[in-house]
């Protein structure tokens, strides 16, 4: 059993046994028990009252966070020739086609999100497998196959990205990093939560969100009231 370190045990008494009202308080905690040497990232965990293994209970969509999460994206484009220059106007990283395609067959993958043009997703039907696994297929659920590039395009480079609930009916998702301001995480954190609510399934009975919280990469968790939100 790995031991901890005397920092987390201190950071673990300081919110245990605690639910936070205030969101304010809560970002602020989170924020002094954040003492590793590098800039963590901040993570939401809502634990949901649903059950993927049913299609009217799964939660699939994309949100676009006020003030982004702090990470550069690097983004690939298959498409067409004649749609290379849009993309890369647009701000795409990579753009291709064939060779795209040999490249991810390899398991060269330099990118961290993918975007398709519709008439380009029977080729990467076989690279389902290789992409699948990654959370990096193109969807149009997730607006990643898409026909108007620089929209998409744009949109993402802004921060947009997919969330979704694993199968255990948990959302894990960053929300920024500790060096934002307060005010920062704390529209972010709202901005997700009402993304969430907003695509409740349909197959959802009763209350909702079980329980929510929020840590650092290397903190405590630091535990929400879900009323906090209404």
């Amino acid at each position: 059993m790995r031991k901890l370190s005397r920092r987390h045990k201190e950071n673990v008494e300081k919110t245990k046994n605690t639910i936070y009202s205030d969101l304010n308080q809560a970002i602020q905690v989170l924020q002094e028990t954040a003492t590793a040497k590098f800039v963590e990232s901040v993570e939401l965990h809502a634990n949901l009252n649903i059950d993927p293994k049913y299609a009217d209970q799964q939660l699939r969509t994309t949100v676009t966070l006020p003030h982004g999460v702090g990470k550069q994206v690097r983004i690939a484009v298959l498409t067409n020739d004649e749609n290379y220059e849009e993309a890369k106007n647009a701000g795409a990283d990579i753009v291709g086609n064939d060779e795209l395609i040999e490249d991810i067959t390899k398991g060269i993958i330099n990118f961290d999100l993918l975007i398709a043009t519709p008439n380009m997703m029977p080729k990467l039907a076989k690279l389902g497998r290789v992409l699948g696994p990654k959370g990096l297929m193109p969807s149009p659920k997730s607006g990643t196959v898409s026909s108007t590039l620089t929209a998409t395009l744009t949109d993402f480079k802004k921060g947009k990205f997919e969330y979704k609930a694993d199968k255990t009916g948990i959302v894990h998702v960053t929300i920024g990093k500790v060096d934002f301001t307060t005010t920062q995480l704390v529209e972010n954190l709202q901005a997700l939560y009402d993304s969430i609510e907003k695509n409740r399934p349909s197959g959802v009975k009763g209350k909702y969100f079980k329980t929510l919280s929020i840590c650092s990469t290397m903190g405590p968790s630091i535990k929400v009231d879900c009323n906090t939100f209404l």
